[in-house]
């Protein structure tokens, strides 16, 4: 395996699954430079839910995790987080042009007026799954797990070929109008999103 890259919209679990995987690599919850992507063995959120087709040019042999997740618990979550993140997306204050382009074109935010619409957002979910399930349609290096159901960590972990118990759980972090819990968390195996290279901050 070269990388794994967690593939999922956000706010399916990306933060929980991360943590999980710090026991064993070296993982980026987000990168947004090319360093980081260097340094990671797991990246995760954003930009992989949107560059999954380039990173699997840019990285062979690697695997990738799909994360599902009921539409009625996602749709309110995704309806929070892209309301706090409104400032940033519209360009009231900075963020970075990567995140801006990930979000941009996976959730049409430049097209709609109402992007925080249910049935928009849907849409948006339902696209971003069929695009993966066709993209990697007759391959073996994606996984499809819901991590709310009791057997998807021994899954991810038979996946990946590590030794495991069977009864492991993944941690549920950014629980309700949490966003932020990957800053909290504390661990050597963090990697950070904006780490700078010989390139700088510089992306592919």
């Amino acid at each position: 395996m070269n990388k794994l890259f967690i593939i999922g919209l956000p706010r399916t679990g990306t933060t929980s699954i991360s943590v999980a995987l710090l026991e064993h690599f070296k993982v980026a919850h987000t990168a947004y430079t090319k360093r980081a992507f260097e340094l990671a063995d797991v990246v995760s959120d954003c930009p992989c839910f949107s560059d999954y087709q380039q990173l699997d040019a840019l990285f062979p042999e690697s695997k990738f995790v799909y994360l599902q997740r009921p539409l009625d618990q996602w749709l309110p979550s995704i309806q929070m987080l892209l309301n706090k993140m409104q400032p940033r997306l519209n360009g009231e204050t900075y963020v970075t042009p990567i995140l801006k382009r990930s979000f941009g074109q996976t959730f049409d935010l430049n097209n709609v007026d109402t992007s925080l619409d249910e049935a928009h957002l849907t849409t948006c979910y339902q696209r971003h799954e069929q695009a993966v399930m066709d993209y990697f349609h007759r391959r073996d290096n994606l996984l499809s797990i819901d991590i709310s159901q009791a057997d998807s960590l021994p899954q991810l972990l038979d996946f990946l070929g590590l030794p495991h118990s069977g009864d492991e759980q993944f941690p549920h972090l950014n629980i309700g109008k949490r966003v932020d819990n990957w800053k909290e968390y504390k661990h050597p195996n963090k990697v950070n999103a904006n780490a700078a290279g010989k390139e700088g901050c510089k992306f592919f």
